[in-house]
């Protein structure tokens, strides 16, 4: 579990080592500061959102600084995954864990001890061990970094009792700064991060919550699989997980989502851990695009291309919402998170409360009820997001199905009172539908045979459409009016709100139905775009290639995010590959030339308009276009003629690259040769009677644009 290279990379820039290993030419907001902080030798907290870039942060220093950097992780799974893309980058690691034999440990503990190990990851019940304590004694430690600090906290969302002896690191190396990471944690929880880990006089980095490509949205929690089918059908061939409340649920959704033909397992606590190892590796992998979990699949996930996450049940917190929203688009390209909300979960979460009595009680019912207040709003999502964090959004996002479609509330109390009257009027016992027709006064056979239509308030709303009803007693559920009786076949029931409702003067908002979100018109895609996405799909089909022959999930090859920016800048040369973001050295050593080839291959053998594209000689100066060169300094390079230049560039244009041949002629020279072209006119490949006419004021090459321009 160990990778060596042949020669250390040595420099004296953070930057630097962004680039060589990481393949990124800048970093992302905070993460040069934290570097420095921790070069420095200050202890240092850092919380960062889920895909922020946090293990760049400690990383960057341990391969700086002499010595080993010990990783404290709480999941097997995730520490196998770091360490592979680690290895990807040429980056000396390794792990130690109970899968692994004594003979592979101590040969990972002698590798750390002569130094050719640079980052070693733990799990906290190891660190905490009698032995492992002595090694570390005999070993040069640049510093300790703690991932997933938020355990340490009895006020956080995933306490780990273990994660609270991590104290005695700062007892025993006093000299070895300590770095905590988290991508959620409220005041409260940062403070006793920071008293718990006793850290000394620590750099507090608190980068933004604002996880801008992430979609937020919440729908009402009926017909769940109905909806959650017509999603899936929007986002074909992509990966994403669905957070259910129980075991049982995850096996249900799944075994239905294959019936209708998708992709899907599920995982769970109650699973042997060799059955949850291979669900979870072959949704890394992207053998299987749907998982349905429990929260239980959480901190493992490192997968950078997970495209959606649905939250089937309302999560019990928003640091649980939080976290596991941002398992999506970790690589920062548009991604989707829906939420279903039903008061029946606000109401179970309480129930389970009360049965448990925490000593934290007050606490957690106040987060649910943050929770709930976030499910419920009708003001941009973000903002009430960002706020539990305190951090402040001054304008709406823009992102969320509130800002998409605001929504515009009236005094519904009116409403809600005449559907509790007819409700307590049929005694709590009939269901939705047969509710609504006796509101609307319907004569159907089950109204006469139970002489419904007796009761006072029959018709009191035939003014409504049955599907406005409808919409109206789903909203009435959500808040807590309603409630539905599951047990006695869904018969609707005064819920905890009702009384106040009907006898306490309380006042409902509810919105309109044709106040719904309108469908969005799909954007047709230009040929550029159509094409750079056939282009794409090829440099999946490889990476997946690849990574199955590497025995690594597609994502430790390349992002998509680097797979996006190749095919759109279509590099044929290593060095132009290198420019790609996310290109470090290591992976160019290990897969350039593969990756270069099907670039080749695609653009050489079909341009994007259906064209062929005459051998490579188009392609190469492309290639020294794509640099920056001149027409004429790429035309010396080449041994070519400038007008020979100009023909191809005009050709690549008309295929779809992106060449602007407006900026290689100015206004007056384009003036002055359209004009002589009006005059004369132009025959197909003779330009000669143009220059003649102009008298040889401007080369071939500035004619043959301003013609390829008309």
């Amino acid at each position: 579990m160990t990778t060596t290279s042949s020669s250390p990379f040595v420099a004296d820039s953070p930057v630097s080592y962004l680039k060589h290993y990481y393949g990124y030419d800048r970093f992302r907001p905070n993460q040069e500061e934290i570097i420095q902080a921790i070069l420095d030798g200050r202890d240092t907290l850092v919380l960062m959102p889920t895909g922020g870039g946090k293990s760049v942060c400690f990383q960057i220093p341990a391969l700086m600084k002499p010595g080993l950097c010990v990783v404290v992780s709480p999941l097997i799974a995730l520490m196998k995954d770091q360490v592979e893309a680690l290895h990807m980058n040429g980056i000396s690691a390794a792990y130690l864990n109970s899968t692994q034999s004594g003979r592979e440990q101590r040969t990972i503990e002698d590798d750390c001890l002569t130094g050719k190990i640079k980052l070693l990851y733990v799990s906290p019940e190891k660190l905490l061990t009698e032995a492992f304590f002595i090694f570390l004694k005999k070993v040069k430690l640049s510093l300790f970094a703690i991932d997933e600090a938020h355990c340490i906290s009895s006020w956080g969302h995933d306490f780990r009792p273990e994660y609270t002896q991590l104290n005695v690191l700062k007892k025993h190396f006093q000299d070895v700064p300590v770095v905590a990471l988290t991508a959620t944690a409220d005041r409260l929880t940062r403070q006793d991060i920071i008293d718990r880990l006793e850290l000394n006089d620590p750099a507090v980095f608190i980068a933004s919550f604002n996880r801008t490509n992430l979609s937020l949205k919440v729908l009402p929690g009926t017909n769940r699989l109905g909806q959650i089918v017509r999603l899936l059908q929007l986002k074909p061939d992509t990966s994403g997980i669905i957070y259910c409340l129980s075991r049982k649920s995850t096996e249900s959704l799944a075994a239905k989502l294959q019936e209708r033909g998708f992709s899907a397992a599920y995982y769970h606590a109650g699973m042997d851990p060799e059955q949850r190892a291979r669900v979870q590796e072959a949704f890394l992998k992207d053998d299987v695009r749907i998982m349905c979990a429990t929260i239980a699949f959480g901190m493992g996930i490192d997968k950078s291309n997970v495209r959606w996450v649905i939250h089937y049940n309302l999560p019990k917190n928003i640091e649980s919402y939080y976290q596991e929203i941002g398992r999506a688009g970790r690589d920062g390209l548009a991604s989707d998170t829906v939420l279903f909300y039903s008061f029946a979960d606000v109401a179970m979460y309480k129930e389970i409360l009360a049965e448990n009595a925490p000593a934290n009680l007050g606490v957690q019912l106040a987060k649910l009820e943050r929770m709930q207040q976030f499910a419920e709003a009708n003001t941009c999502r973000r903002q009430i997001l960002l706020s539990y964090f305190s951090e402040e959004l001054p304008d709406p996002c823009g992102n969320c199905d509130v800002c998409r479609n605001p929504r515009v509330t009236f005094d519904g109390t009116v409403i809600a009172q005449k559907a509790l009257s007819a409700i307590v009027r049929l005694n709590e016992k009939v269901p939705m539908n047969t509710l609504i027709d006796v509101l609307r006064g319907s004569r159907n056979q089950t109204i006469i045979q139970n002489n419904y239509h007796l009761i006072k308030t029959y018709g009191a709303g035939n003014d409504l459409r049955f599907e406005d009803w409808r919409n109206y007693l789903h909203q009435l559920i959500n808040i807590g009016v309603i409630e539905i009786a599951y047990d006695q076949h869904y018969a609707l029931r005064r819920g905890i709100l009702a009384d106040s409702v009907l006898f306490g003067n309380r006042k409902l908002q509810l919105v309109r139905p044709d106040d719904a979100p309108k469908p969005v018109a799909e954007k047709v895609k230009t040929r550029t775009e159509v094409a750079a996405d056939e282009l794409l799909d090829r440099l999946k089909a490889l990476r997946k290639t690849i990574a199955d022959e590497q025995n690594v999930p597609p994502y430790v090859v390349f992002t998509d995010t680097t797979l996006e920016d190749m095919a759109k800048q279509r590099p044929t040369t290593p060095d132009t590959l290198r420019k790609v973001s996310g290109v470090g050295e290591r992976k160019l050593e290990l897969f350039g030339k593969r990756f270069l080839n099907e670039i080749v291959q695609y653009v050489t053998g079909r341009a994007k308009d259906g064209t062929s594209l005459r051998g490579s000689t188009q392609l190469l100066t492309l290639e020294l276009y794509n640099r920056g060169m001149t027409m004429e300094e790429i035309a010396a390079e080449r041994n070519l003629t400038v007008g020979s230049i100009a023909g191809h560039l005009v050709q690549l244009a008309k295929a779809g690259y992106n060449i602007d041949l407006e900026s290689l002629v100015s206004n007056f020279e384009r003036t002055e040769i359209e004009d002589a072209i009006r005059r004369i006119g132009v025959t197909e490949g003779r330009l000669k009677p143009i220059y003649d006419h102009l008298n040889g004021r401007y080369d071939y090459g500035k004619i043959q644009i301003v013609v390829g321009l008309l």
